[in-house]
């Protein structure tokens, strides 16, 4: 799939937020001024780039993602991994441990993912 701008990131994280909407509910969820033709514009290029799909719902198209919420996190993960960190996982898991605030229980969290992994490969 294609890269999302900021505007088409925005009206896709709606749309996975609310399972489906209306242009008109998506306007209202911005609710930053934008005109329904913009949403709409938005909308069509979502669905040109293969991103969502419609549906009619009486008079109005209701709206929703082509992929689940986990697979657009995996791709976009995978894209960040590469992008920032060469592929490396691990570099990417220093990095948040180095550059955040993450509390004990997150740290404790992993750290039992990790193992959970680790037991799963043996």
């Amino acid at each position: 799939m294609q890269s999302l701008s900021r505007r088409e990131r925005q009206i896709l994280d709606i749309l996975y937020r609310v399972g489906r909407a209306s242009a008109a509910e998506i306007q209202t969820e911005l609710a930053d001024g934008s005109s329904n033709s913009a949403i709409r514009t938005f909308l069509r290029i979502l669905k040109e780039k293969g991103h969502i799909r419609h549906e009619s719902d009486g008079p109005r198209y209701v709206y929703l993602p082509t992929v689940s919420a986990q697979k657009a996190r995996t791709s976009a993960l995978r894209h960040l991994l590469n992008t920032f960190f060469e592929g490396s996982a691990a570099a990417a898991a220093a990095a948040l441990v180095d550059g955040s605030k993450m509390s004990e229980e997150e740290l404790s969290k992993l750290e039992a993912l990790i193992r959970t992994h680790k037991e799963k490969k043996s």
